[in-house]
């Protein structure tokens, strides 16, 4: 049966509250970011634990704790996002395997499996060749082409 298969947006949700956070001046806190995220808090703090122990964020705890901005915007890439959320699969595609004596089956699945490749290939390196900082400037110049939006923290939905 063919269906829909859900698309994984983690990566969209985490570098938008990154980029949030980046404007927002003191710590952020999981209820916060998870407001932004459409999710629950400790979805967050599970999120955010992963990109903690890569180095981008760090947290606090107690009154006036929660998450800040721990790296280089202009030195960590998309790609650093993407391998810190635990490399999730990038194409919701895969191979049939209910017949794998099947000569039709191995001859379709060896030339999904080069285009697998070579397109996930291909989006990793596009991911790497894009920093936090150059998509912090992006935000920048739209604002400032707009006008001011109004707010920036991470419940804004722009």
């Amino acid at each position: 049966m063919i269906g829909y298969m859900r698309r994984d947006s983690r990566l969209s949700g985490v570098l938008h509250v990154l980029l949030h956070m980046a404007e927002t001046d003191g710590p952020v806190t999981s209820e916060r970011l998870a407001a932004a995220m459409g999710t629950n808090p400790v979805v967050v703090r599970r999120i955010m634990a992963g990109l903690r122990d890569m180095g981008l964020v760090a947290s606090g705890k107690g009154h006036g704790g929660g998450w800040t901005i721990a790296c280089d915007l202009d030195r960590v890439t998309l790609d650093d996002v993407y391998r810190a959320l635990g490399a999730p699969e990038i194409l919701a595609l895969g191979h049939r395997s209910a017949a794998p004596h099947c000569l039709v089956e191995q001859a379709v699945n060896a030339a999904l499996a080069d285009a697998f490749r070579e397109a996930e290939s291909l989006l990793r390196a596009r991911l790497g060749a894009v920093t936090l900082g150059r998509l912090s400037a992006d935000f920048h110049a739209r604002l400032s082409g707009r006008g001011l939006c109004g707010r920036t923290e991470p419940t804004d939905e722009a």
